[in-house]
Formats: structure tokens, sequence, C-alpha cells
């Protein structure tokens, strides 16, 4: 099954799927609350990404993951089983919608795909009323599989998927050191889409992607979310699924590390 859905197939199956409004902005994180109450897909359930896809911020970063018990019970608020269908979307062109993704992946739940092109794809019928879902018991998985640490990403390929102004130190709106990684090759999101912000094919996507290995290969960005944008053009790509560095920029400009700017890794 391919981890897109398009807004034809959505419209047509909206009473089969369990579906999320990621809607977020990094420097206005309340707004996406905002845009939900001012209109959404209908049937869609509203999820904070800092409250319902992350645990509190700190030194591990901006975005750490929750415990898997966490994750589970979140799950379970949200009405998701393990054979749940789940579709999720945002307004940014998947770049967070892709964090559900992969963590619902990271814990094995198969079924859920990410709406190519986002909010802006609808155009069907919105409506402004909360969606309430009904309660279920998310079994609790044995941990996030594919999760890379700090400690880990000596000798392996690093991608950094930030815009290339922050990837080179130009601008740095939130962490506390501009640059990248050293050794981290960027390949920022915006890589991953047409100008209508749909995915782009596979076969673009393979060469975007095509001096890559086909396993071993780490993500990252700034919090351990636009990264999972390119895990997910990865696999759309045909790649095995690469691994998260959830921590990513946030933690290692928040640690005592060397930081490399300019345009080379």
């Amino acid at each position: 099954m391919s981890p897109l859905i398009d807004a034809v197939e959505l419209a047509d199956r909206l009473d089969q799927i369990a579906l999320f409004d990621i809607r977020w902005d990094l420097t206005n994180p309340g707004q996406g609350r905002r845009d939900y109450e001012a209109g959404h897909i209908p049937g869609a359930v509203f999820v904070d990404l800092d409250d319902d896809l992350a645990a509190p911020p700190g030194q591990s970063g901006r975005h750490p993951l929750p415990d898997v018990e966490t994750f589970a019970a979140t799950l379970g608020q949200l009405g998701i089983s393990p054979t749940s269908e789940v579709v999720v979307y945002d307004d940014d062109a998947g770049r967070n919608a892709a964090r559900m993704w992969w963590m619902l992946r990271a814990i094995d739940h198969e079924h859920v795909r990410v709406l190519d092109g986002g909010f802006q794809a609808w155009d069907g019928e919105v409506e402004t009323r909360s969606n309430t879902p009904r309660p279920t018991r998310y079994p609790v998985p044995g941990v996030f599989d594919g999760v890379a640490q700090r400690h880990e990403l000596a000798g392996r390929v690093l991608i950094d998927a930030r815009a290339s102004d922050r990837y080179r130190g130009e601008v740095e709106p939130v962490d506390p050191k501009p640059g990248h990684i050293p050794g981290a090759v960027n390949i920022p999101t915006s890589h991953n889409l047409t100008d209508d912000g749909r995915f782009r094919d596979e076969d673009a996507l393979a060469e975007i992607y095509a001096h890559l290995p086909r396993d071993g290969v780490v993500v990252s960005c700034g919090s351990g979310v636009t990264a999972c944008h390119d895990a997910l053009a990865m696999v759309v790509a045909g790649h095995q699924m690469p691994d998260v560095y959830v921590g990513s920029f946030s933690e290692w400009s928040r640690q005592d590390l060397p930081v490399a700017t300019g345009p080379n890794p």
C-alpha cells in the first residue's frame, strides 16, 4: 500500500477511515488548532503535534518522542485501534503529518497514509465542529523501531531535511546555534514536492535519493518532525524506511558539540 492517498480516494472513503488534522506552525504552534476550528475535512480529529506526538522539550530536543505507554494511551484517546485505517494531513505538504505517519509505522501500525497535497488538495465540503472520537484501548507496543540516537550517528549517512538556508546557518529561528551536524547532507523537503505541494512521483524521488545506500540511512531535521517527510519520500522512492534521529539539530545544538556552516557537509 502506498504511504500516500489522494483527495479523490479520501472523499470516497471518509466513512471508512480515521482522519486526523495535524496543522501546526513552528513559530505559532496554537495556529493549527485555530485553523482546524475555522474549517477542516469532515470527520477529522485535531492532533496537537506538541502535546500528542511529543514529550516535553528539553536537552534531548524540541520534540522528543513520548514513551510508548503514553503514545498508546494517546492513540486510544484518539479512537485508534491496531486495525484502524488512518489518514493524516496538514496544510504544509505533509511536513507535519509525516511525523504521525512515521510514529505509527515505528510501532508497526501498517494502515496509515498521508493526504498528498494536504488540506489545500481538498476541494470538498469542510466543517467547523470539533470531532471527539470514541476512546479505544491501543495495546502498548514494545518500542519505537528505527530510532537513531546521537551516539549512533558516527559512520552512517545522515540526511538533514531542513531548508537550505537553515542548513547553511544563514538563519536559525528557534535553536541555540546556526548550522548543521558535521557530515550531514542536505536534502530539503521541498525537493520531494512538485510546485502544487504534492509529492513527486516514484521515479523522480528515486532519482533524488539515488546516491544513498538502500539501507542504513538516518534522516534528521530540526526536531525530528520534517525528517519524517524525507523518510516518507524515500519509502515512496522504493527505499527501506530510514532511521530517524529524533533529537536532530535541536538536541545536537544544545550539546557541547561541533557545528558546521555553509553548503558542504
